[in-house]
């Protein structure tokens, strides 16, 4: 699995027991959870191994809001934000040229627990993340909180798109694919062909634009030239995709400059395949426009993608090149979910 250079914590997650307080809040909270909070609830929280270490409970008494605000925080003491920023980088793999900084501790609305900050700087690269310390000073806690409000899917734009499968399917797969990843080329060659050929009737398959410029020198330039080819005829954007995917270091060449022409070499052929307007496409291919991407980028972090492929089915996501038959299992779940019968039930009448 292809990942940015910097590292983010947006797969990280301790679990957080505060006692009573939280249970009195639960206990007062108003109205049933519907079927489709539910749902959120379960495409939102990411798929994450259990920390290995066991995390002790804490019993706090519920104590007035005005009266945990109020309460000054101790300050924290440099061997604590050392040992904080050793056990971090430790615990998750943060490479040294990542800087590690902290914040003095705040108040927070959890008793026996004080908020700070913890921020990642690389390069030009700035990654804040809200952490809890108890206020012995003893235990850390990161609480991600998680907005429901709206289907996940609803979050994700694929107006403009080009499709696989059945236009009209209940099951979308949202794939964020980068052309010059490896791991992405054994995703595309798990869906393409025979995962689309068994399930092309019951649902849709969308790639967004994520190239990791960072690590993948040729990667923008064959999104731009995939677009290209796709606003004029989405069977060329698949035909071009399938050749890229299937043909990565012959497209890269020695160098950049080389990976450059092979791709434009490859976008006018299948121009050519598809009858396409010539002079639209080399417009198109000089024009070398990035912004679609850069969009489609910029939606990704906000969602938290952080690495190549990752993908979203319904919602539920997916990181890495998943197993063909671990990724029939969540596609089956899903059409389940739908109303829809998978293609193995079809099958048995």
């Amino acid at each position: 699995m292809a990942r940015k250079n910097l590292v983010s914590l947006s797969i990280f997650l301790f679990l957080v027991v505060c006692g009573a307080g939280c249970q009195a809040q639960t206990a007062t909270a108003s109205g049933a959870l519907t079927p489709e909070v539910i749902h959120r609830i379960q495409t939102e929280i990411p798929k994450i191994k259990p920390t290995s270490r066991a995390t002790k409970r804490t019993s706090t008494r519920t104590r007035k809001t005005s009266t945990k605000t109020a309460r000054a925080t101790t300050r924290t003491s440099p061997e604590v934000i050392h040992r904080i920023q050793t056990e971090i980088r430790s615990k998750y793999n943060v490479p040294a040229q990542i800087d590690i900084s902290v914040s003095e501790p705040k108040p927070s609305d959890m008793a026996a627990y004080d908020k700070l900050v913890v921020t990642f700087t690389g390069g030009s690269h700035t990654s804040t993340h809200d952490f809890l310390l108890s206020k012995d000073r003893k235990t850390l806690a990161h609480l991600e909180t998680i907005d429901i409000s709206q289907d996940f899917m609803s979050k994700i734009n694929v107006k403009g798109r080009p499709v696989r499968g059945n236009q009209n399917a209940k099951v979308t797969i949202v794939n964020y694919d980068d052309f010059q990843c490896p791991f992405c080329s054994r995703m595309h060659s798990t869906l393409f062909p025979g995962l689309l050929q068994q399930y092309g009737n019951k649902v849709r398959i969308i790639y967004k634009d994520f190239p990791l410029v960072d690590i993948h020198p040729w990667a923008m330039h064959a999104s731009v030239d995939a677009n290209c080819l796709g606003e004029q005829n989405n069977d060329a954007y698949w035909d071009f995709a399938d050749y890229v995917h299937g043909n990565q270091k012959a497209v890269a060449g020695h160098n950049r400059a080389e990976a450059f022409l092979n791709l434009d070499k490859v976008t006018v052929e299948q121009g050519e395949k598809h009858h396409l307007d010539a002079p639209k496409l080399q417009a198109c291919i000089q024009k070398s426009d990035e912004s679609a991407i850069r969009a489609s980028m910029a939606e990704a972090d906000k969602i938290g993608v952080d690495s190549t492929p990752t993908l979203f089915v319904n919602g539920e996501r997916l990181s890495g090149a998943v197993p063909e038959e671990e990724m029939r299992a969540i596609l089956d779940r899903a059409l389940a979910d739908a109303g829809e019968k998978s293609p193995a039930a079809d099958a048995k009448k």
